[in-house]
């Protein structure tokens, strides 16, 4: 078993608006670029399945091996066209879950049993659950067997509030990550804004922003 569980959105707008969002590219590539390097699979799931769209204003901070990853039928028909439903997925499979951001993971993350189900199961496994930036919501919820939040006393990271101010999306999103993981007993760990920074706390692993989808992925990949 050497296969990592990448999770992405299928939020295409933000909340109500017409405003696109989705994944912010770089923190898939830049991260899949690094396991994969370093010799493990890995396969793509959403909440829905399917579909994933891109944050536009992701793509104008691209460089030439994330945009070689996005341009690959690979990338291109497991990620983006025909991600995997939770249904799909054994937990057994995977030595880590990674939940990558953009701003809709915010709709869609928090609150999916099945995507916490497989976070509680690969944790159990003795697995890693790690997040960038705005994926963190994905770990805001998940409780464990004894109705504890997994992220309770632990040093966790992601998008701040100052980050979200600065990006002009304050007012839009529907809450704020480091307000839920401070609510939900976390320890919550940060840097100046947009500054590469990322955090382990035994088996949970989070970055701070979009440039720090590369350190959360050689962390997880030292441990591994």
């Amino acid at each position: 078993m050497k296969k990592i569980l990448i999770v992405l959105t299928n939020t295409t707008q933000y909340g109500n608006t017409t405003d696109p969002t989705g994944l912010w590219l770089g923190e898939a590539t830049e991260f899949v670029d690094v396991v994969e390097t370093a010799g493990y699979q890995v396969d793509y799931v959403s909440p829905k399945g399917g579909f994933v769209p891109l944050d536009p204003r992701s793509m104008k901070y691209t460089d030439t091996a994330s945009m070689a990853r996005y341009n690959s039928a690979d990338f291109q028909q497991r990620a983006l066209t025909h991600s995997l439903a939770p249904s799909d997925v054994d937990s057994a499979d995977y030595l880590a879950i990674y939940y990558t951001g953009g701003h809709g993971v915010m709709w869609d993350f928090p609150d999916n049993p099945e995507l916490q189900d497989l976070t509680r199961a690969v944790l159990r496994q003795g697995g890693y659950a790690t997040s960038v930036c705005h994926g963190i919501a994905g770990l805001l919820n998940v409780k464990d067997t004894n109705d504890h939040y997994i992220i309770d006393g632990r040093n966790v990271t992601g998008f701040t509030t100052a980050e979200e101010i600065l990006a002009g999306k304050r007012k839009v999103v529907p809450f704020l990550n480091q307000t839920i993981a401070t609510k939900h007993g976390a320890n919550f760990k940060h840097r100046r804004a947009y500054t590469e920074y990322a955090v382990q706390d035994g088996q949970l692993i989070t970055g701070q922003n979009p440039f720090s989808a590369k350190a959360v992925a050689e962390c997880l990949v030292k441990n591994l």
